[in-house]
């Protein structure tokens, strides 16, 4: 099978995942306890009022009816009003995706750029002083809370050094840059304004850090693993009996097997990212959609709630889709296997 036929393949399987949790998500909404229009009410509300509004949001209606009125307003980007700011929540999701996104692909990004260099030399010098270290780099990583480790850097790198910025995407006097993709880093490059990009990219390294502790450890240690026993592979032996530099047989030759098996965890931490990084968002006033999340659950703000869930799916359905693209590349073992 050709990598396009394959490419091709996992999109067309994508499709009915995508369906089958938008399925999930909407009969989850409907059966858990609350009633949105109480809730968007209030309970002073009279029982004429109230089931004029739900007549007006569908609520009246079968259930195989509203989630096809539901799945149609969603493809249209009518995710309903947010009870708590009253815009639509696709309004109030794009506008604050961009943030959280730039966390995200940022904190990924830095965690594997770490962990490929820290995992091949643990796992090639086994036991000795290098993979004692990252035992206890990873042990602290997996270990230390999210939210404490972010409070802890402020805490040195602000109040006592003050070499970086407390909270927020920008400091105050600077404006943002013209919009064009909604990430200051990209777009400062775009108009160039350096000044603006490296006062987005300070902002930046604390939150980045402390949210991607966890998965520089978890990825680490898995390279590690790995690379211990593609270390005892035939081929290894072979090529350091031909006489290769040993950074090209770890780096071309070892890393390449090693790293399939760490694309899912990868593909996964992008996902868990995406969801979970409202600790850091709180800690450090970032205005991303997981701190709008959180602010949904405790407000009991139903449509922003569901709109929520659906971004944070679809991430995860992308990432799986792009790890499989990946495993296709690295290991044509993957596509002949599809045939």
């Amino acid at each position: 099978m050709s990598y396009a036929d394959y490419l091709v393949r996992r999109a067309l399987q994508s499709v009915p995942v995508i369906f089958g949790l938008s399925v999930l998500i909407f009969f989850i909404s409907r059966v858990v306890p609350g009633d949105p229009v109480r809730l968007a009410l209030g309970p002073e509300a009279s029982q004429q009022q109230v089931d004029a509004l739900r007549a007006e949001m569908g609520l009246n209606q079968p259930l195989p009816m509203q989630y096809v009125d539901w799945l149609t307003g969603v493809l249209q980007g009518d995710w309903g009003m947010s009870l708590r700011t009253n815009n639509n929540v696709f309004n109030d999701i794009v506008a604050r995706l961009p943030a959280t996104l730039e966390l995200t692909v940022l904190t990924l990004f830095f965690a594997v750029l770490l962990a490929i260099p820290f995992g091949v030399v643990a796992g090639t010098n086994k036991d000795h002083w290098q993979d004692h270290v990252s035992r206890v780099t990873a042990l602290f990583g997996v270990s230390m809370p999210r939210f404490w480790v972010a409070i802890v850097l402020q805490i040195i790198f602000v109040v006592t050094l003050g070499l970086l910025p407390l909270s927020g995407r920008l400091s105050d006097g600077i404006a943002p840059p013209p919009t064009v993709t909604h990430l200051y880093l990209v777009d400062s490059l775009i108009a160039g304004q350096f000044g603006t990009f490296v006062d987005a990219a300070k902002h930046l390294v604390l939150p980045v850090f402390a949210l991607g502790l966890a998965t520089l450890a978890q990825v680490m240690r898995l390279i590690r693993s790995d690379m211990i026993d593609e270390n005892r592979k035939d081929y290894v032996l072979a090529a350091q009996a031909y006489g290769l530099p040993n950074n090209l047989i770890e780096y071309k030759y070892m890393l390449r097997n090693a790293f399939t098996s760490s694309l899912t965890v990868i593909g996964l931490s992008f996902g868990f990212l995406l969801g979970n990084a409202f600790l850091v968002e709180i800690v450090f006033a970032w205005p991303g959609m997981a701190r709008y999340g959180v602010n949904a659950i405790l407000y009991q703000d139903f449509n922003a709630i569901v709109g929520v869930t659906i971004v944070v799916g679809v991430g995860f359905v992308t990432a799986n889709f792009v790890v499989d693209l990946l495993y296709g590349y690295l290991d044509p073992r993957v596509r002949l296997e599809e045939d």
